[in-house]
């Protein structure tokens, strides 16, 4: 058994076993899943520590180090210390708005119903009354980040023997959501008789306290599927009355999930002759309608376009640079909330890359010679940020052209693209066609549709006869494997290229 020692957190004291990391300890995000590769759980500690790593004198500069900065996810505790953890007035812009088709009203709550989106990054609701209106919204970021940014990190770390935690985190964060509606709104929880929880197949999953083992390998093959109604009591929410019915929309694949379905609802996009829609983050989830036919699939683009594994990446949140333009023979960056640039969004990562390009600081293949590059203030771009940038970008692209390929199309024979998802909310499509991360043809024919699936999930709410159309969209979706796709592959190493396509 280790032997307990004595830490103190900002001040207050409290006794921990030796050898535990500073982030077993403290908390807080690991984006990178606390495999110490994206340097973002910076920490003040002093005392009987660890060694520095060889990965914190890569991630950590000299002053910081000095200053007794380290990485909680690799330091350990082996003797009493003191701890400050670093703290971010920042908020994050979560987008709560989005798409959304006329529909009859026929609730399926009777007095109060609340629509809520588990995204992998945010956490975004919105309460109704029985008119439909919307009487309360908010959002905040989804906790699991702890266990890391993207849906592969949180699959390991719940196979590690988290799950009871990753489920409690966000049962303990929807709980908080539901309280924030109803306190906004001036009325009791246990007024609210029903709420639709969509999301991803992942998220629905780490939820429920599903087995997530079968989404690590292939065939990719989730165990359940939801379009299930299940009790408050059931799922563990204790913010509402325990009879309250909790509807999770239905998922079509192991990683096309239930926010999918939900934003096919909002676009009403099965009612189209031919049109796609794209989810653009750290899991790309496509699809296509075309000649009665819905054909879905979904990429791994990684989280670079949330900021995470970009050396000053961060949410697209006050002092992030999230526009970039080249203008009079330089770089002009806009940073949010006008004060000092602290770090980049993922929107300002692809305006960056497209400047650049524009001014001759990148060439096509994506190779920085001044490496790395001043943008403003203190933030910089490396050469290692250009890389997972093209990767990301290379992925989305790819998977447009393949979805319209097995479907017989070219992508300039679409006629409409929507756009949805937070990060796609900010994106300048011209930027994004610049660096061939969307087709030029696809781009000039999008529409952003914000938080579609939450729309979805709201109409779901609003409208009965909307469940048994999601029900429909899954029994006759088509999914396409890219894992397995020769045309994505190729399609993917041409897509590493900054050309527009």
């Amino acid at each position: 058994m280790n032997d307990m020692i004595k830490i103190v957190v900002n001040g207050e004291s409290r006794t921990v076993s030796s050898g535990l990391t500073l982030s077993e300890t403290v908390g807080g995000e690991k984006p990178c899943g606390g495999h110490g590769k994206c340097g973002k759980c910076k920490i003040v500690a002093r005392g009987k520590l660890s060694d520095i790593t060889e990965e914190e004198k890569k991630l950590l500069s000299s002053s910081e180090l000095e200053s007794g900065v380290r990485l909680a996810c690799l330091t350990r505790a082996i003797g009493d210390c003191e701890i400050e953890t670093i703290a971010s007035s920042a908020e994050a812009q979560i987008v709560t708005v989005g798409a959304g088709v006329g529909f009859d009203l026929k609730p399926i709550f009777e007095k109060y119903g609340a629509a809520i989106d588990i995204g992998t990054t945010t956490l975004a609701a919105r309460l109704y009354d029985v008119s439909g209106r919307i009487i309360a919204e908010h959002s905040r970021l989804n906790p699991q980040s702890e266990y890391g940014a993207d849906v592969i990190s949180r699959i390991e770390a719940s196979m590690k023997g988290n799950s009871d935690l990753l489920a409690e985190s966000i049962i303990s964060a929807l709980d908080g959501i539901i309280a924030d509606l109803s306190i906004e709104a001036k009325i009791s929880p246990n007024e609210i008789d029903c709420v639709v929880i969509t999301g991803n197949t992942v998220m629905l999953s780490l939820l429920t306290r599903e087995d997530v083992e079968p989404f690590s390998h292939a065939p990719f093959e989730a165990k359940r599927l939801f379009g299930e109604i299940l009790s408050a009591e059931k799922l563990g929410l204790v913010s509402l009355d325990s009879c309250t019915k909790i509807y999770l929309p239905p998922c079509i694949s192991a990683f096309v999930g239930a926010d999918t379905v939900c934003a096919l609802i909002a676009t009403d996009l099965c009612a189209r002759d031919c049109a796609m829609l794209a989810d653009i983050g750290t899991n790309g989830e496509m699809a296509l309608r075309y000649k009665d036919t819905l054909t879905v699939c979904s990429t791994a683009a990684g989280p670079a376009f949330e900021g995470v594994g970009i050396s000053m990446g961060m949410r697209g949140a006050v002092g992030a640079i999230d526009r970039v333009a080249f203008a009079d023979g330089k770089l002009e960056a806009h940073v949010i909330g006008g004060g000092k640039a602290v770090g980049i969004c993922g929107s300002g990562l692809v305006d960056a890359a497209a400047a650049m390009l524009e001014g001759d600081i990148i060439d096509e293949t994506g190779f920085l010679e001044d490496d790395p590059f001043l943008l403003k203030d203190s933030v910089t771009l490396c050469g290692k940020d250009v890389r997972m940038l093209q990767l990301a970008k290379s992925a989305i692209c790819a998977g447009l052209g393949t979805l319209a390929e097995e479907s017989g199309l070219d992508t300039d024979d679409v006629p409409l693209l929507y756009i949805a998802g937070g990060f796609g909310n900010y994106l300048n499509k011209d930027s994004a066609a610049m660096i061939g991360m969307l087709p030029r043809s696809l781009a000039e024919r999008s529409k952003t549709v914000g938080n579609a699936a939450l729309s979805g999930a709201s109409m779901l709410l609003l409208n009965s006869e909307k469940i048994e159309e999601a029900q429909n969209i899954v029994l006759n979706a088509r999914t396409l494997d890219l894992s397995a796709n020769k045309g994505f592959s190729e399609k993917f190493m041409m897509g590493m290229i900054f050309e527009e396509i």
